[in-house]
């Protein structure tokens, strides 16, 4: 399985760290509130960052998943018919999933 990339501001993460369980599901939204962790291939995340946090000013961070290490279900699902599909994890990501940390750049 490839890796499963999510983009996130770098606080979240920190705050993830302490507690060594990640449960925020995109920008404004925790797992409880959507039900499950969006994710994204590494050709879906610029597109996934210009939707979501195209009008962010501040750092984000990639947080690069090892799948094998999540332990939650991990479906794929398009948004729509026809749709690209992207990762979702049900359930929370345990820090020890994360393979690396990586500065994200936007796209110039």
């Amino acid at each position: 399985m490839t890796e499963l990339l999510h983009l996130t501001e770098p606080a979240l993460w920190e705050a993830a760290l302490a507690t060594g369980s990640f449960d925020s599901s995109t920008r404004g939204r925790t797992l409880a509130e959507e039900g499950f962790i969006h994710c994204s291939r590494p050709e879906q995340l610029d597109a996934v960052a210009a939707f979501v946090y195209g009008d962010f000013t501040g750092p984000l961070v990639v947080l690069v998943i090892d799948p094998e290490l999540v332990g939650a279900p991990i479906r794929f699902e398009a948004p729509a018919p026809g749709a690209p599909e992207y990762p979702h994890i049900y359930g929370p990501l345990p820090t020890s999933a994360v393979a690396e940390v990586r500065p994200w750049t936007r796209p110039a």
